[in-house]
């Protein structure tokens, strides 16, 4: 069964900037379509960000698009969030996900929300402070 591990997390200054890595020990990532996702204390879970299983197609959430960027490395099998000029808001813990494959093909349009995941990782806390 498919497992997700995220890294990459810490404590960063505003202004910072970090990597997040997902990776899925003993099993392949390339023929998923994979997105992030954020929650932060005592709000709701939002997207940020969703790639597509090619890698040619990518999505933003507007409150990070030009800040973060989504790439994948099937080489390594890994998914990575590159977190640029990070602010106070975006103190979250942050997950990596694996759609359905059925709904897959969407991920060139927008972003599925969380109803459309298969699997879940464990999370990684970014806390963005001075």
């Amino acid at each position: 069964q498919l497992q997700l591990v995220e890294s990459g997390g810490g404590l960063v200054q505003p202004g910072g900037s970090l990597r997040l890595s997902c990776a899925a020990p003993g099993s392949t990532l390339q023929t998923h379509a994979i997105g992030w996702f954020r929650q932060a204390p005592g709000k709701e879970r939002e997207g940020v960000s969703c790639i597509s299983r090619s890698g040619d197609s990518t999505k933003y959430v507007d409150s990070v698009k030009d800040r973060f960027t989504i790439s994948r490395d099937d080489a390594k099998n890994t998914v990575y969030l590159q977190l640029n000029s990070l602010k106070p808001e975006d103190t979250a813990v942050y997950y990596c996900a694996v759609f359905k494959r059925a709904i897959a093909a969407i991920v060139r349009l927008h972003c599925p929300g969380g109803e459309y995941v298969e699997v879940w990782g464990q999370g990684t806390l970014v806390t963005v402070s001075p």
